[in-house]
């Protein structure tokens, strides 16, 4: 586990440190790092702060929603379903959905050919557009890989900037490429900066879960076989 940490951590690091070298080059360094104000009334308000501030009430609220279902993916999806949210089980989902640029986990609506070939998969029917969806492989679920996809759904439903179709395509085009970020219009450009947050946010959820869910189990297993907690 703490191998799988230590890749996640340095993939994160490498995915950040690349895509702000190339839109430091496009937009200037001084527009990532400035922070936005906006006055209303006499009054200033600090929208990185704002933004802080609804991401640890989102994580909060995630939080108690994974403790409930008691951390299981099947339960999770119970709920995520209620929420009106598709779940559908292919066999090797992600044989079919890789070749689309997709992965198996939380899927964003889709348009187009994409939506065609997902609605033929996934319901045996055609459909131009797609509402958003989990597609997962039949079989057990990886606990940690779901609550990454779990955290993006959740986002999304509340729409939080960077956790949208547009932007999530723009992060995966100029991760994987060498596309040249000249070409990007101011507002792609933000759409990018946000996904690259929203990213990191989910990704660094997952580990602080890993880290407390696994401490808390060892913490568990000593009290259980030493009757003592002091690790």
């Amino acid at each position: 586990m703490k191998l799988l940490k230590n890749i996640i951590y340095n993939i994160l690091s490498v995915q950040e440190t690349i895509l702000r070298k190339r839109l430091s080059a496009t937009i200037g360094a001084k527009h990532l790092s400035k922070r936005k104000r906006r006055y209303s009334n006499g009054c200033t308000l600090d929208l990185n702060s704002m933004a802080e501030a609804e991401k640890q009430k989102l994580e909060e609220e995630m939080n108690l929603i994974l403790k409930k279902y008691d951390y299981e993916p099947e339960k999770i999806l119970e709920y995520i379903k209620n929420q009106g949210t598709g779940v559908y089980y292919l066999e090797k989902a992600s044989s079919k959905l890789n070749p689309i640029g997709e992965n198996e986990g939380f899927i964003y609506p889709i348009s187009g050919l994409k939506a065609l070939y997902i609605s033929s998969l996934v319901t045996k029917k055609l459909a131009l557009k797609t509402d958003e969806m989990f597609i997962l492989s039949l079989g057990e679920i990886n606990k940690y890989y779901f609550i990454y996809h779990f955290y993006n759904w959740y986002a999304y439903k509340h729409n939080i900037s960077g956790m949208d179709r547009a932007s999530q395509e723009l992060l995966k085009k100029y991760l994987f490429s060498n596309a040249d970020m000249k070409q990007l219009q101011l507002s792609e450009i933000y759409q990018l900066r946000d996904a690259i947050k929203q990213d990191k946010a989910s990704i660094e959820f997952v580990v602080k879960l890993c880290r407390e869910y696994d401490g808390t189990k060892q913490a568990l297993n000593k009290i259980k076989n030493e009757g003592s907690a002091k690790l």
